[in-house]
């Protein structure tokens, strides 16, 4: 259909519970231990030396419920472990994909153990990336923290701010989704595996669900335990939801920190100008010069995409009837395919944009002392109304705020100087930015 194989980190996971049900299995005496070492042996070489992936050829638009890879992750793996045996492929006499790989498993408990573990492999993978995100915003803000320049709401001149007051609240912003996202990755730990066909366990044994969360934990060195109801695990894909929504929350404030990037660095002579991003690659085939703010725009395009991944997965997550969510393989592909984007972008995005970031100080400087909201300092010295009345003067015979309340004396230089003063306007109460 589309030409996309499986993520390799979904064929990971399906790889380590067929692992884990061949161990266990053969710890209680249902399957040969020779054929249980040689299923291992046959995983280990997916999971340890990245050997036949190439085999999982299944489009990830496939049957519902995705039997299709269930089946593919069979055949592959029965077919190694019999010429680990010495037999030749096919001869299901030695190792059968159904009644051996598949040993007490079905699609309906397999595939939703797989997202959840696919997904807990991933988001282990992706927090360090925002960790590096959000320190590397803090040492900007330190960087800049004397940096003065105008700050701006609904797009227009506001109170002067520090630029390192901009970039430590981006940090804050970052640190607090690798926090979100991590709360909501708790839900993936517990696995449904066990429920068997349709939630009951039918043809497992009974110490299955509690040994294979143990299992799966060992070989993956996270922390997993049964789920306490498997007919719920089986029914409700909730917990991808969960995640899903958390990267989606983080896209949002992404997006809106790129376009700060694209609004400061604009110009460099008709724009803002206030910083100056690391030039990546020449930015127009026709205008000499020219540097855009291409990995700002990078993130952009991707933020968008993983949008349309939770929009996706949302859709996928309450199409599910009665016992089973047909539309899982779409969820497994949208929440390993947005994790991993993610993932990727900003670790580019860090250290191709964020760490190289300077600021242009006089240019700062000169927003801050041109804003005629300075005149907001004066609001305790000569009143709202009549610091109005001067944003109205300075606007209109373009002079700056200084020149309109000297010319009027409505205060000495002294005592203007000491009502506006940058520091004091952008720290107040003498809150300093804390190392972070």
């Amino acid at each position: 259909i589309s030409g996309i194989m499986p993520h390799k980190v979904f064929i990971q996971a399906t790889v380590h519970i067929k692992k884990a049900a061949a161990r266990f299995h053969a710890k209680v005496g249902m399957l040969d231990k020779k054929k249980a070492d040689a299923i291992v042996k046959a995983c280990d070489e997916i999971l340890e030396k990245d050997k036949w992936i190439d085999q999982f050829v299944v489009d990830v638009y496939q049957a519902g419920a995705g039997t299709s890879h269930n089946m593919n992750t069979n055949e592959v793996l029965a077919n190694r472990a019999i010429e680990i045996l010495g037999g030749k492929r096919g001869d299901y006499k030695l190792i059968h994909p159904n009644d051996h790989v598949n040993m007490g498993q079905s699609t309906n408990d397999v595939i939703p153990t797989a997202i959840r573990l696919s997904g807990l492999m991933l988001v282990r993978e992706f927090l360090p990336v925002l960790d590096k995100l959000s320190k590397s915003f803090f040492k900007k803000g330190q960087e800049f923290k004397k940096v003065f320049k105008s700050g701006r709401t609904h797009l227009q001149d506001a109170v002067p701010i520090t630029l390192g007051q901009e970039f430590t609240a981006y940090g804050e912003s970052i640190k607090r989704h690798h926090d979100r996202i991590e709360r909501a990755s708790e839900d993936l730990r517990e696995l449904g595996i066990g429920g068997s066909a349709a939630g009951s366990g039918l043809k497992t044994h009974k110490d299955y669900p509690v040994a294979m969360a143990k299992l799966l934990s060992e070989q993956t060195d996270l922390k997993m335990s049964p789920h306490p109801n498997l007919f719920e695990a089986m029914q409700s894909l909730a917990p991808a939801v969960s995640v899903s929504n958390a990267v989606r929350n983080l896209t949002l404030d992404l997006i809106r920190i790129a376009n700060d990037f694209r609004l400061m660095t604009s110009g460099p002579t008709t724009g803002f100008g206030e910083i100056l991003l690391p030039v990546m690659q020449p930015g127009s085939s026709i205008m000499p010069g020219k540097v855009n703010p291409v990995m700002a725009e990078c993130l952009n395009m991707v933020c968008f995409q993983v949008l349309g991944f939770d929009a996706t997965i949302a859709m996928a997550s309450q199409a599910g009837q009665m016992e089973l969510n047909v539309m899982m393989p779409v969820i497994a592909y949208n929440q390993n395919q947005m994790l991993t984007l993610m993932a990727q972008m900003l670790r580019v995005f860090e250290e191709k944009c964020v760490r190289g970031i300077k600021a242009d100080e006089k240019r700062c400087l000169y927003f801050a002392d041109m804003s005629v909201q300075v005149a907001a300092a004066l609001n305790p010295v000569i009143g709202y109304e009549k610091a109005a009345e001067v944003v109205k003067t300075a606007l209109k015979e373009g002079k700056t705020i200084r020149q309109v309340v000297l010319e009027k004396n409505l205060l000495t230089e002294e005592k203007y100087n000491q009502a506006v003063k940058m520091e004091k306007i952008v720290d107040p109460h003498g809150w300093s930015m804390k190392e972070n």
